[in-house]
């Protein structure tokens, strides 16, 4: 028999004490941009925000390869800088998860991205010799020269973008698993 009003049911459990503290080996504040991977994680917003403008500054002639390059372009810098600020602002220490975990898939799957993203980007670049309509009598090229030089650069900073990610991604492996 139950004491008079009692219950049977325990009290709930405090559900704080089942998180685990945030797992954070970077450091917060500005003290992020003392170290590799926050040099590395600005690299990558500055040469990103550079890929961008240069792929906008062309006329888009293969807007499938082009489109997705600027998609991947625009998302993993405003992914950076959210990422960027989650640090400078200290939220990582106030957010629940392995950072460590979260940083090595985020900045790996940005890698692949990216990475594919300039090999779009290079492609686009070399196809610069051909004609901009096949059914058409002029000799109009795909990319004018300006063009194709703006776009050289753009696979350049692409290129350096996703090295910058693989260098990202390759501390971020070495924080994770030590």
């Amino acid at each position: 028999m139950l004491p008079r009003g009692g219950s049977s049911m325990p009290p709930p459990p405090n559900p704080a004490a089942y998180f685990p503290p945030p797992r954070v080996t970077l450091p917060s504040g500005l003290d992020i941009l003392r170290t590799y991977s926050g040099a590395f994680v600005f690299l990558e917003i500055v040469f990103g925000t550079i890929v961008w403008i240069l792929v906008a500054a062309t006329q888009v002639p293969l807007p499938l390869l082009q489109g997705w390059v600027m998609f991947v372009a625009v998302t993993a810098w405003f992914l950076s800088i959210v990422f960027l600020c989650v640090f400078l602002f200290s939220y990582a220490n106030r957010i629940a998860i392995n950072w460590n975990q979260t940083d090595f898939l985020f900045h790996g799957t940005t890698f692949v991205f990216y990475f594919g993203a300039f090999v779009l980007q290079a492609a686009t670049t070399s196809l610069h010799h051909l004609p901009r309509k096949f059914n058409s009598t002029t000799q109009e090229t795909l990319l004018s020269d300006h063009e194709y030089n703006i776009s050289i650069a753009a696979s350049i900073f692409a290129f350096a973008t996703a090295v910058c990610y693989g260098c990202s991604t390759a501390l971020a492996l070495r924080r994770w698993k030590l």
